[in-house]
C-alpha cells in the first residue's frame, strides 16, 4: 500500500499539468474556431474572454457566447479549427518529441545538430573560404549527403572520411554512389565493376565538366578517348614504390605480402618502373626487361638518374642464383600480367590524336573520372588503383599549395575498393585525408573483404580512422554484425511482475540491460535503411535516399535509360561480324 501511495504522489503533478494543458488547448480551439465561424456566418469579429468558462458556456449552446451568429457556423468553425490543429500539431509534436526524447540508447536530432543543414553550413563556411560571403549556401556545397532521420536531412562535412558496408543488391549505387557523385561540388572519382555507376551519374556530371571514362576491359564498351602515362608516376622513388605496390597488393593478400617472393617482386618492379620513368621508356620496355633478367640497361638508367641504391639492389637481384632470380622475375611478371593484354595496354601508352589525362589538372576542375575494372588477377584493378592513387596524391599536393585544404573538395567514391582499388596504405591516408578537403567514401561488402587486402590491423585502423560509418543492408558477416551490435550498445528494460499471496498483492520491479540491435537485427536491416556511427555521437538508424525519389529522379531516369541504350548498342555492334 505504501508503494501505491508513493506512485500516485509522483504521478499527481503530471496529471495536473496534463489537465491544465488539455483545458487550455480545448479553450483555444473553441475561442478561435467559434469566433472565426461567427465571422464567416456574418456576425463579425467578437471574440469572447479567453477563460475555461467558455467550455461550460458552450455546453449550454453556442448562442450564449455568440448570440448573433448561426450555431451551425460556430460549430463548423470549431470543427475546422480542431481538424487543422490536429493535422499540424500532431506532426510538430512528434518531431519535438523525437528531438527531445530519442529512442533509448540512440542519438536524437538534438545530438545530430552539426549534421543538419544549418550545422553543415556552419562547418562549410569555416572549411571553404569561397562560401564565407555566400548568403544562401546550397545543400550540396555544404556537405556530403548521408541520409534522413525522422524526415530531417543529414550531411557529413568535407573533412569527414566515410566507410560504408553494404551487401550486393542492397542499393549502394542508388543511395551512395549516385547521390555522392551527382552532388559533388568539385572533381569526383568513381570506381566500379558495373556500368550503372556511369549510367546514373553521367548526365548531371557532364553538365559540370568533362567525363573521363577509363574502361580498358570494356565494361561500359566505352571507346578510348584519352590515355594515361602510368610510368610518369614513377619519376620519384616514392612514386615508383607506390606504383609497384598497386600490382603487388592486387595479386597478394595481406598475409602473403610479407613473404620473400612478394617483397622481392615489389622491389624489382619499383626499380624497373623508376628506371623506365627516368630514361624516357614506357611500359613495353618494362615488360622487355622482365623477360630478359640479365639486361643491363635498367641498371645503367638508374645510375644515370642518381638512384645508386636502387641500381645496386637491382644488380643484386640480377646476380642471384638462376633459380632464385627466375622466381623473383616470374613473380613480378605475374603481378603485372594484365599489361600483357594489348586492349588494356593501349590505355596507358601514347595514342596519336588523343589527350593524356593529367591528375594535377583534374583535381582543380569539376570533371569526373570513372574507373572500371573486372574482378580477378587478370583484371585492370592495379591500373585502377594506380590512377585513383595518382589523383589522390595530386589532390593532396594541390591542397598543400592553397593552405592545406582543397576548395572545392575532391570527392572520391571507391566502390568495390577491395577488388578494384586496393590502395595499400589507404588506412594510413584516412587519418589525415579529411583535413585536406578530400573526403573519401570507401565501400566494402564485408569487414573480412577489407581484412584480406589490408590485414586485421590495417582494417581496424581504417575502421577507427573513419569519422562516418554506414552499416547498411546485406551484412552477412556474423563477427562484424556482432561487433556493430556491441558498439550500438544496450538500453535499460524495466520488468515488473505481480504476485498474490495471503498477505495481498505485491509488485516487484527490476531493471536489466538489453541490446538495442542484436547481430540478427543488423543482418536483417531492410534495403534503404542503415545504422549510422559518428565520432563522439551515439548510433542512430537512418533512411537512405535513392536517387529515383529525388525531385530530379524522373529527369535522371530518362537520361540513364538513354545512356544504357548507348552502352547496349555499342556492345551489339562489337558482336556483329
Amino acid at each position: 500500500m505504501v508503494r501505491e501511495r508513493s506512485a500516485r504522489t509522483e504521478l499527481a503533478p503530471w496529471l495536473a499539468a496534463g489537465t491544465m494543458l488539455t483545458g487550455g488547448l480545448l479553450t483555444g480551439i473553441v475561442w478561435l474556431g467559434g469566433t472565426l465561424g461567427a465571422v464567416v456566418g456574418g456576425a463579425g469579429w467578437h471574440p469572447p474572454p479567453f477563460t475555461v468558462r467558455l467550455l461550460l458556456q458552450l455546453a449550454a449552446g453556442p448562442q450564449t457566447i455568440w448570440p448573433q451568429a448561426s450555431p451551425i457556423a460556430v460549430w463548423g468553425g470549431i470543427v475546422a479549427t480542431a481538424s487543422l490543429g490536429t493535422a499540424t500539431g500532431v506532426p510538430l509534436a512528434l518531431i519535438l518529441y523525437r528531438w527531445l526524447a530519442p529512442a533509448p540508447g540512440l542519438a536524437g536530432l538534438r545530438d545530430l545538430r552539426e549534421f543538419t543543414y544549418r550545422g553543415a553550413v556552419t562547418k562549410a563556411r569555416r572549411l571553404r573560404p569561397s562560401l564565407r560571403t555566400v548568403k544562401r549556401v546550397p545543400s550540396d556545397e555544404a556537405g556530403v549527403l548521408i541520409g534522413d532521420v525522422d524526415g530531417v536531412e543529414l550531411r557529413g562535412s568535407f573533412e569527414d572520411v566515410y566507410l560504408v558496408f553494404m551487401g550486393p543488391r542492397s542499393g549502394k549505387t542508388t543511395t551512395i554512389i549516385a547521390q555522392t557523385a551527382i552532388r559533388a561540388p568539385g572533381a569526383a572519382v568513381v570506381t566500379s565493376i558495373r556500368p550503372d555507376a556511369l549510367t546514373t551519374t553521367a548526365a548531371p556530371r557532364q553538365a559540370r565538366g568533362t567525363l573521363w571514362v577509363f574502361d580498358p576491359q570494356q565494361i561500359c564498351h566505352q571507346a578510348q578517348t584519352f590515355w594515361w602515362d602510368v610510368i610518369k608516376t614513377a619519376r620519384t622513388v616514392e612514386g615508383a614504390r607506390r606504383l609497384a605496390s598497386h600490382f603487388v597488393t592486387t595479386s597478394f593478400s595481406a598475409n602473403e605480402r610479407g613473404n620473400y617472393w612478394a617483397l622481392a617482386a615489389g622491389n624489382l618492379l619499383a626499380n624497373l618502373f623508376h628506371a623506365a620513368a627516368t630514361s624516357g621508356a614506357n611500359v613495353h620496355q618494362v615488360l622487355e626487361w622482365l623477360a630478359h633478367p640479365a639486361e643491363q640497361d635498367p641498371i645503367d638508367a638508374l645510375r644515370a638518374a642518381g638512384a645508386v641504391g636502387m641500381a645496386g639492389q637491382l644488380e643484386h637481384t640480377v646476380s642471384l642464383p638462376p633459380e632464385t632470380r627466375g622466381g623473383v622475375y616470374d613473380t613480378a611478371a605475374q603481378t603485372i600480367a594484365c599489361l600483357l593484354d594489348p586492349e588494356i595496354n593501349r590505355w596507358i601508352t601514347p595514342t596519336p590524336g588523343q589527350p593524356v589525362f593529367d591528375p594535377a589538372t583534374f583535381v582543380t576542375s569539376t570533371d569526373t573520372l570513372y574507373l572500371f575494372s573486372k574482378k580477378g588477377r587478370n583484371g585492370a584493378a592495379p591500373l585502377v588503383a594506380a590512377l585513383a592513387d595518382a589523383v589522390l596524391q595530386a589532390g593532396i599536393a594541390a591542397a598543400e599549395r592553397v593552405g592545406g585544404r582543397a576548395d572545392p573538395p575532391l570527392i572520391m567514391v571507391l566502390d568495390e575498393a577491395a577488388n578494384v582499388a586496393p590502395i595499400e596504405d589507404l588506412p594510413d591516408l584516412y587519418s589525415f585525408l579529411g583535413g585536406t578537403g578530400i573526403p573519401v567514401v570507401t565501400i566494402l561488402q564485408s569487414y573480412q573483404q577489407g581484412v584480406r587486402v589490408w590485414g586485421g590491423p590495417g582494417m581496424d585502423a581504417l575502421w577507427s580512422a573513419s569519422t562516418v560509418k554506414i552499416i547498411g543492408a546485406g551484412i552477412d558477416d556474423a563477427d562484424h554484425a556482432e561487433k556493430v551490435s556491441r558498439l550500438v550498445g544496450h538500453h535499460k528494460v524495466i520488468d515488473s511482475s505481480v504476485s498474490y499471496s495471503s498477505s495481498g498483492r505485491s509488485v516487484s520491479v527490476s531493471a536489466r540491460k538489453e541490446r538495442i540491435y542484436t547481430a540478427a537485427d543488423i543482418r536483417a536491416l531492410k534495403k534503404f535503411t542503415a545504422i549510422l556511427l559518428l565520432t563522439g555521437i551515439r548510433p542512430v538508424p537512418i533512411r537512405m535516399r535513392p536517387w529515383m525519389r529525388e525531385p530530379f529522379g524522373p529527369r535522371l531516369r530518362l537520361a540513364a535509360a538513354r545512356i544504357e541504350k548507348q552502352i547496349t548498342d555499342r556492345a551489339i555492334r562489337k558482336q556483329v561480324p
